[in-house]
């Protein structure tokens, strides 16, 4: 029971800490007379990834790799499938597919870097840097491009920003934004705790956990930025702020994870004796990869499903939002062995 507490409570402080955050962060940013694309393509775009990317530095300081790295492709599975497939389902998409052209090929480009990176295990310090390099140049061109007249993706970031109604006063907002980030901190510290321990109950990997109750707790952010933008008829702000978390995730999370904390993929023996560096229960053998093929396979279908649906028409509907979650759902049965894996 204690470890379903941590856990839940781990849920709670993450989902309501993230969207407190992003509150005050924008309503500071407002008050200085930040802009609206800035605020939208930086504080909220990004913004609503603060707990995967709390929650992933919590996991590797702890040794927890699996939940980690399942927390970043589980998240990025999730947003698609999930996220979109819940909002679609609510409110049929009508899309404007130029508008997020840029993003979706800067999302497609991660993505490719993402597998490759995992296939040769190769998150070394220096490759976190190069992440971070990367996204900090994706942020400058996106703001260069974003300010031309007329910029359709322009338009789609400084619409996430007005998805975020803040009066309150500055000092207030400071408050918010620091109370933001020490419920991100503390929700990621018990979330973390509390997954490790339903792992080594039940015999279930990290890299699962990471996947499932980790991913989909924190991306709770996005998926309410994304009900809300399509209740108020806003559908291509609610695929940029998916798109722009993805990239966030793969870009700064993995990046400042490997660049803090250099890790591999790779079960090893624990010193004296043979079982895996991470918890004790884990199905994986030293010298087997925590990431399946099963889950870079959802990574891409994800993917796939997303340029499918967004780019190569105009309305998201109902059916297609469905397609999306019962695909999550196939996904999540094949994560927990209720059904074959491949």
């Amino acid at each position: 029971m204690i470890m379903i507490a941590l856990i839940a409570g781990g849920l709670v402080l993450l989902l309501v800490g993230g969207e407190v955050l992003v509150r005050g962060s924008v309503g500071v940013a407002r008050r200085l007379g930040m802009s609206e694309l800035m605020i939208g393509l930086t504080l909220v775009g990004f913004g609503t990834s603060m707990p995967e990317m709390v929650t992933s530095l919590q996991a590797l300081s702890d040794g927890a790799v699996g939940i980690s790295v399942g927390n970043v492709i589980g998240s990025n599975v999730a947003n698609v499938l999930l996220v979109i497939g819940a909002a679609c389902l609510i409110c049929p998409f009508v899309t404007n597919p130029r508008s997020l052209a840029r993003d979706g090929l800067v999302m497609l480009a991660a993505t490719v870097l993402f597998a490759i990176v995992l296939w040769f295990d190769g998150f070394t310090r220096l490759t976190g840097i190069v992440f971070i390099v990367l996204l900090i140049g994706y942020l400058i061109a996106s703001v260069v491009l974003d300010r031309r007249k007329g910029s359709p993706a322009g338009v789609v970031h400084a619409g996430e920003a007005e998805i975020v109604e803040t009066q309150e006063p500055l000092l207030l907002s400071l408050l918010l934004a620091v109370g933001g980030i020490v419920g991100v901190v503390f929700g990621a510290k018990l979330l973390v705790s509390g997954g490790s321990d339903l792992a080594r109950a039940f015999g279930i990997s990290e890299t699962v956990i990471g996947l499932s109750i980790v991913a989909i707790g924190t991306s709770l952010p996005e998926l309410v930025t994304s009900i809300v933008s399509a209740l108020k008829g806003k559908a291509d702000v609610a695929l940029g702020n998916v798109i722009g978390s993805n990239i966030f995730n793969i870009l700064g999370i993995m990046g400042v994870s490997a660049a803090v904390y250099p890790f591999s993929i790779i079960s090893q023996p624990a010193p004296g004796g043979t079982k895996p560096l991470e918890v004790e229960a884990m199905e994986y053998q030293p010298g087997e990869s925590l990431v399946s093929m099963q889950d870079m396979g959802a990574l891409a279908l994800s993917v796939f499903l997303l340029f499918l649906f967004a780019y190569t028409g105009k309305k998201l509907a109902r059916w297609e939002g469905a397609v999306l979650l019962a695909a999550y759902g196939v996904y999540m049965a094949f994560s927990f062995n209720l059904l074959p894996r491949f």
